[in-house]
């Protein structure tokens, strides 16, 4: 089961207000979740942002994905969370590409 950290939208027509939750990959925007952990309303100038930095560090550590607009809001509100994990990524996604580039320059000899 994948989990996925993404914005579910409530409030009326025209005056959205989301929450920030935890849910299956495949689930709904606005369907079941497990967990909220957080809220984003727009509506206010600024607008007003409540996370819960224990239940978000609990998702990311147990392996739960953040989608783009909700890895943006993550990364200025917890910096240092994201960052370790994409560092890592990119590591890891730097030593695929050299060995890809060494084995091609080696099979174009």
């Amino acid at each position: 089961m994948a989990v996925m950290l993404r914005m579910a939208r409530f409030g009326s027509k025209g005056r959205p207000f989301y929450r920030i939750v935890a849910t299956e990959k495949t689930s709904k925007r606005d369907g079941k979740f497990m967990d909220i952990v957080g809220t984003l309303n727009p509506m206010t100038d600024p607008p007003v942002l409540s996370i819960n930095h224990d239940k978000v560090t609990r998702w990311i550590n147990n392996g739960a994905k953040a989608s783009g607009r909700v890895r943006d809001i993550l990364s200025k509100e917890l910096p240092q969370l994201l960052s370790e994990r994409e560092q890592h990524q990119r590591a890891k996604i730097q030593a695929r590409r050299k060995a890809r580039k060494a084995r091609i320059a080696k099979s174009a000899k």
